[in-house]
């Protein structure tokens, strides 16, 4: 039975990119833990069967590391790794559970950034964002303020309203929308309150 061969390097950032994509630092990591790992074995089956021809490349490292940059270049080139396509699948897998501040928090661990016209849309769009993350976490439950009774203390709200804004704060809301989110869910429970008694 014949052993199939291993993928060569370029193969494998290929299959890589075709899963999703990936930020060039991304890459380049998975790039070069793949050959360290291709060195390990080759330098291991050259030992194991004493043929003492050791390449080159098992005796430079950096070779390794030019080989991966060369390969990241030609990925750009062909347009199989792309950044701003990266930034754009971050942001559409991203923006419906987290705020801006969060996503510029990714963003900046790749090495990259959000442009203005991006950045716009996401603080255009913040306000209903950070409502649609409340409601799939607290719609059931309501505002802070939702069914209080006379004998329920102001403790008890704030640390409901305290979970709430903890919750968004981690989802990378910034403090001031979340008042503004939590403010206007409280204005329109008691709008639906006063309606109601009518």
């Amino acid at each position: 039975m014949k052993s199939s061969k291993p993928l060569s390097l370029k193969a494998r950032a290929i299959a890589l990119l075709a899963q999703r994509e990936h930020s060039v630092s991304e890459l380049r990591r998975k790039l070069l833990r793949m050959e360290q790992e291709r060195l390990r074995k080759d330098e291991a089956a050259t030992k194991e069967f004493g043929s003492g021809l050791a390449s080159d490349e098992q005796d430079n490292p950096e070779r390794s590391a030019e080989t991966v940059e060369a390969l990241l270049a030609w990925l750009q080139a062909q347009s199989y790794l792309s950044e701003a396509r990266f930034v754009e699948s971050r942001l559409h897998a991203r923006a419906a559970r987290f705020g801006a501040g969060r996503i510029k928090q990714e963003l900046a661990q790749h090495g990259l950034s959000l442009d203005a016209e991006h950045l716009e849309r996401l603080k255009n769009s913040e306000l209903d964002r950070a409502r649609g993350v409340w409601e799939r976490k607290f719609g059931a439950i309501g505002p802070p303020s939702a069914g209080k009774t006379p004998n329920q203390s102001h403790e008890a709200l704030a640390a409901a309203r305290a979970k709430q804004t903890r919750f968004l704060l981690q989802r990378g809301f910034a403090p001031e929308l979340i008042r503004q989110l939590l403010r206007a869910l409280e204005q329109e429970e008691a709008e639906g309150k006063d309606a109601a008694q009518e």
